[in-house]
């Protein structure tokens, strides 16, 4: 039987047991999309910022990432729209998620032809080669904001790992460190 496991947590907020089964209650409906064998985990943030409910939740199904934010004045309503943006994005993206999750059954397996028709969608158009100078994450952040750019990649001079610094919705930056 496939299993959602959840955990609830609030941030300038008190999640009463009222809220706290809500939130699993509407995450679990998500368990309908996975097979019988699959476990899947969901994050659930719960917070109010000046006045506004806003409800994020973080899906992993097995390494795939589906996230959906709802902000409204009531956190019921900011919890149905955010679980509500993370089916729409699965239902968007069905057949290459479940293709990556369990691979392509054998009568899927393309043939020439059907290659030369699947790649009608997006595709890369460009690609651009770098060398990533090692720099404190305080200069990345001059970098990224020099070029004008929403993020920007880079070796970090204390870690030797390759990091991203990106500009978030909220105004601040956020931090990507890869983890082994």
């Amino acid at each position: 039987m496939a299993a959602i496991r959840i955990n609830v947590t609030g941030k300038n907020l008190e999640v009463t047991p009222a809220l706290r089964s809500y939130a699993e209650k509407k995450v679990a409906k998500i368990e309908k999309y996975l097979n019988d064998n699959q476990n899947a985990s969901a994050e659930v943030m719960l917070r109010t910022e000046r006045g506004v409910h806003i409800a994020e939740v973080t899906v992993n199904l097995s390494g795939i990432i589906l996230r959906g934010e709802g902000k409204t004045s009531d956190m019921y309503t900011s919890i149905d729209a955010c679980v509500d943006r993370i089916e729409r994005q699965f239902n968007k993206f069905k057949t290459k998620i479940q293709k990556k999750l369990h691979g392509p059954k054998i009568g899927e397996l393309p043939t020439a032809s059907q290659e030369e028709e699947s790649k009608s969608g997006p595709k890369i158009v460009r690609t651009k080669r770098f060398a990533l100078k090692p720099m404190d994450v305080e200069e990345a952040v001059m970098q990224m904001e020099l070029l004008g750019h929403d993020f920007f990649v880079f070796t970090n001079a204390h870690t030797d790992d390759a990091n991203v610094v990106y500009k978030r919705r909220d105004g601040n930056y956020g931090l990507i460190e890869p983890e082994y």
